[in-house]
């Protein structure tokens, strides 16, 4: 779903209608070109969206914690540090709406707070899609709560009746609403 939104991959029936800007999967790295240092693809990205590359530079350094690896082709980056840089890329774009995806599994603890503050304070007024397979990130993160059953999108706003909708479109054994909250808990 986030690949479709983002543009990352077209719908293979009907489309997919943006009426805001919308970011690439946060985290996601596949836009990088690995011969390209982590300082040249921050250029090229700032080059696209009409950014002052001198002005990102500091805070991309700063943020993802990369050193002078910075100056070193991405193809080199372990997995951990092209999140970093796709990350700290993502936060120098002004986005209307930020699609996320599993992000804040990546870094140590104080890499993920500075990352949700970046995502929850600095920008609380933004528009967040949040894909995850953490119930209780979902539950203490989220105020609306989307389900996809026979091609439709069912909106829900207790996270508590969507979980139960969900357990139940994937077939499990229902249980009653008490229980699963009692276990939730």
């Amino acid at each position: 779903m986030i690949r479709l939104i983002s543009g990352a991959e077209p719908p293979t029936t009907g489309i997919v209608d943006r009426r805001m800007s919308v970011s690439w999967p946060l985290a996601f790295t596949g836009g990088f070109h690995g011969a390209l240092t982590g300082a040249d693809n921050l250029r090229f990205i700032c080059r696209i969206y009409g950014v002052n590359f001198a002005e990102q530079l500091r805070f991309v350094e700063e943020f993802s914690e990369l050193g002078s690896y910075l100056k070193e082709p991405v193809g080199t980056y372990s997995s951990g540090m092209r999140a970093r840089l796709a990350f700290a890329i993502s936060m120098v774009i002004d986005f209307d709406c930020y699609l996320i995806d599993e992000v804040m599994a990546v870094g140590d603890a104080s890499f993920r707070d500075r990352c949700k503050f970046e995502l929850f304070e600095k920008r609380k007024d933004k528009a967040k899609l949040i894909v995850s397979h953490s119930h209780r990130y979902l539950k203490d993160t989220c105020s609306r709560f989307l389900l996809f059953r026979d091609g439709n999108v069912e909106e829900h706003t207790d996270f508590r009746e969507a979980y139960y909708q969900y357990k139940i479109l994937l077939g499990e054994e229902p249980i009653s609403k008490e229980r699963m909250i009692a276990d939730m808990q």
